[in-house]
């Protein structure tokens, strides 16, 4: 927060309340639960009233997994490891009831692959809450990201890799995204 003059989000690691207010009082403007949001999903409610909507994201990790013959977006948590029997769709209703402001969906069979979001699931998702939906989990190029936001309907799009490794820059992502109709701030 010294260093960085923009609001970022903090994850992973977090289990209880006075993490959250920690990391809060460091600098982070808003804090990314998971595992701890399944295992304990009151420590959503708890971080929503003390600190706000707005500073409460969760993390939902699916995968899609066969299940008594039909395919469910099984949510998983440990970093994708364990499976939890919750599904995805009705896990984000749940935790926007519960009082996240915002979820990061990360699909697990498309995360590390450069192949692309899971459109489909992220699709669903974002329709079926209300509060914003940050696809995650695939971009290999910038079409990737304005596919996540159009085709997925998410409201946003988390890429990594493509630009840890110089791939492409954000200028060249955000004016390929604004080329296929994607709303993006100009870049600095």
């Amino acid at each position: 927060a010294e260093q960085v003059f923009m609001p970022f989000t903090i994850g992973g690691g977090i289990r209880t309340l006075e993490d959250v207010r920690q990391l809060i009082q460091a600098g982070a403007e808003k804090v990314s639960i998971n595992s701890a949001a399944v295992k304990t999903p009151e420590l959503i409610t708890e971080v929503s009233r003390a600190f706000g909507a707005c500073a409460t994201v969760v993390n939902i990790d699916p995968k899609r997994v066969q299940q008594e013959g039909r395919e469910l977006w099984e949510v998983h948590i440990n970093g994708g490891r364990l499976g939890t029997g919750l599904e995805a769709v009705e896990w984000a209703r749940h935790v926007e009831a519960l009082g996240a402001g915002e979820i990061v969906l990360t699909c697990m069979d498309a995360d590390g692959t450069k192949d692309g979001y899971d459109l489909e699931i992220t699709a669903a998702v974002s329709e079926a809450v209300s509060i914003p939906v940050v696809a995650s989990g695939g971009a290999g190029c910038p079409e990737h990201l304005a596919d996540a936001v159009t085709i997925g309907r998410a409201d946003a799009a988390l890429a990594a890799s493509i630009f840890h490794y110089g791939e492409y820059t954000i200028q060249e992502t955000k004016r390929i995204m604004a080329d296929r109709g994607v709303p993006v701030r100009p870049a600095a």
